[in-house]
């Protein structure tokens, strides 16, 4: 009586001892990142009109937020916790999704609302004086990375006792 060995791949031997070996694509969660921070932005400025917040607490907030979604959705569906790497791609990610979402928003502002005046003084004061508003820029991507990474890796181990 002759036995037959078993014909696996190794990638399908690992899925059998690991599932969650297998790498997982983050994509998916940048997008409930940006749908919350949006969200959250959208709800924060609607606030801003009736009391005064600082733009700095309403970009953590918005990021909090966007964090916060992105990190329940990954959790729930993969019912893990994020490795290391996971979680700095879906910082990095993140911040890149923030500065877009940013640059679309003043793209749009620069179009429909600055006249030609307005956007004349806009460029003359970047060029007499751009250390300070490259300080700003710098200071608000330092920010927005810092707030993303702590705030996915809070969620993270909020998520991972359960």
């Amino acid at each position: 009586m002759s036995r037959k060995s078993a014909n696996l791949s190794k990638s399908k031997a690992q899925s059998v001892i690991s599932p969650s070996a297998s790498p997982v694509k983050i994509t998916p969660y940048l997008g409930f990142f940006m749908l919350g921070y949006i969200l959250a932005s959208a709800l924060l400025m609607l606030l801003q009109t009736q009391i005064a917040l600082n733009p700095q607490l309403v970009t953590l907030l918005s990021i909090l937020v966007g964090a916060f979604i992105a990190v329940h959705k990954f959790s729930k569906y993969h019912r893990r916790a994020l490795r290391k790497d996971e979680i700095i791609k879906l910082a990095v990610g993140g911040t890149g999704v923030v500065w877009l979402m940013n640059a679309l928003y003043f793209f749009a502002i620069w179009l429909w609302l600055f006249d030609d005046a307005n956007r004349q003084v806009f460029i003359e004061m970047s060029l007499q004086q751009p250390l300070p508003l490259l300080a700003a820029l710098i200071a608000i991507m330092l920010l927005t990375f810092i707030s993303a990474g702590i705030g996915i890796w809070l969620f993270n181990r909020l998520f991972a006792s359960k």
